[in-house]
């Protein structure tokens, strides 16, 4: 078996080892509150449960501020580093908590800061997993990357905003088709706006929301579409690059 078929053991402590201190941090936030019933405090799946947990998170947000945003902070960034699904109920919790500006804010910085974990995580445990999981889309985004490569932050500032590819696996996948993490942290600083303006806003009207599928209404789409097209545009080739490379490829075709 060679070297990168096997699951890397040490690499694997290491990943557990990042898992123990996002809990450390989870812990010292928990033992700061006051003493009170906490039942209430897990992961939502659904609406429902995040509705029921905001409705008891807001009552401690305007005297114990500095603690949720820390265990806010702790719980995304937890979550995209270890690609834990449900992210997006927590944009929506903080629109609910937070308002529209600093709802935005908090979930531009938690998410940029989860992605970036899960960007440098990858060096450790990501190819084993991304082999398996998404084979094709590797090889799919590895030769996009190797072609726009001159361009290549407006290439991944569309991959941001557009759901092309997974966020997930972007973050997973990066390091691994050698994105430099410049260009990573800065597309995924400035290409998540958009989308994190849509869900704070739905979430400041959180109890007015039935499903998922209100989030996005047809202007929504729209923007977010437009957006993607204005961003990818400086990446795709030129005519005079297409008409420079065209003798190239009949060269090596012959």
């Amino acid at each position: 078996m060679g070297r990168e078929d096997r699951f890397p053991l040490l690499e694997a402590a290491l990943g557990a080892g990042v898992a123990a201190v996002f809990t450390a941090g989870l812990v010292g936030v928990y033992l700061s509150m006051p003493d009170s019933d906490y039942s209430f405090l897990k992961l939502p799946r659904n609406l429902h449960e995040l509705q029921i947990l905001t409705g008891h998170v807001e009552n401690y947000t305007s005297d114990y501020t500095v603690q949720v945003l820390i265990g806010y902070c702790v719980v995304y960034i937890f979550m995209q580093t270890f690609m834990i699904p449900g992210t997006i109920f927590m944009s929506l919790l903080a629109g609910a908590l937070f308002g529209q500006l600093q709802g935005v804010a908090l979930v531009v910085f938690a998410a940029s800061a989860g992605a970036s974990s899960c960007y440098f995580l990858s060096k450790l445990i990501g190819k084993p997993l991304v082999f398996v999981l998404w084979p094709d889309k590797l090889m799919f985004f590895r030769k996009q990357v190797a072609k726009r490569r001159e361009k290549l932050l407006n290439y991944m500032l569309f991959l941001r905003v557009t759901p092309t590819l997974p966020n997930t696996f972007i973050n997973l996948a990066s390091h691994i088709v050698n994105v430099p993490f410049h260009t990573f942290l800065l597309a995924t600083l400035i290409g998540l706006i958009p989308a994190a303006y849509v869900t704070v806003r739905a979430g400041i009207a959180l109890g007015e929301l039935t499903s998922l599928s209100d989030l996005y209404d047809t202007q929504s789409v729209a923007l977010l579409f437009l957006i993607g097209v204005v961003s990818v545009t400086p990446a795709l080739p030129r005519k005079d690059e297409v008409q420079e490379k065209a003798p190239e490829i009949a060269a090596g075709a012959s």
